[in-house]
Order: C-alpha cells, then structure tokens, then sequence
C-alpha cells in the first residue's frame, strides 16, 4: 500500500498496552453495522505479513471514533468477506488506471 498524503493512521493500545501503529484502509458498512479495516505497521511504517485488523467501527455521541471488538465469529466472518469484496474493487481500479 502506497502511503500517501491522504493517507490516515491510527494508534491501537493493545491488551499489554503496546501501542501499534495502523493504516486506516477503509471504513464500510454492511447488515447496517460500520466496520474499520486497519493494517499494522511497523516502526518503519511498513507492513510485513499482510495482516489485517478489523473492527466494529463506532462514533461516540460527541462525534469521536471508538473501535470495539468483534466477539461473534459468524460476525467477523461477514465483516471479513464484505472487506474482501471492498480489496477485490480496488485491486480492480488499480489494474483499469
């Protein structure tokens, strides 16, 4: 993934309270529910196993992001095949350009 100015990280804190730093690939909805699709990056800002996170995305009531986790596997299984389907269009586009 080529970063860009437009590009957008997050910071994760997680469980051991490491923090990791994230490319934000995509935000997308699907059964009504938003999810976040995130790529760990390491200290040189690259991604090395291909490993993506994904999270049920949420905003808080003063508009801020909040991040849950997925618990339900059938749920994670229908986030992780809408996010598939959103990778399988932009490896599209980068073929059509």
């Amino acid at each position: 993934v080529p970063m860009n100015e437009e590009s957008i990280t997050v910071t994760l804190t997680l469980d051991n309270d490491e923090t990791l730093e994230c490319l934000v690939l995509t935000i997308y909805e699907t059964n009504g529910q938003k999810y976040i699709a995130l790529l760990p990056l390491d200290e040189e800002g690259d991604n090395t196993d291909g490993e993506v996170f994904i999270y049920r995305y949420l905003e808080s009531e003063d508009g801020e992001p909040e991040l849950d986790n997925i618990l339900d596997d059938e749920e994670y299984e229908i986030a992780a095949d809408a996010f598939d389907e959103w990778l399988d269009t932009q490896e599209f586009d980068e073929m059509s350009e």
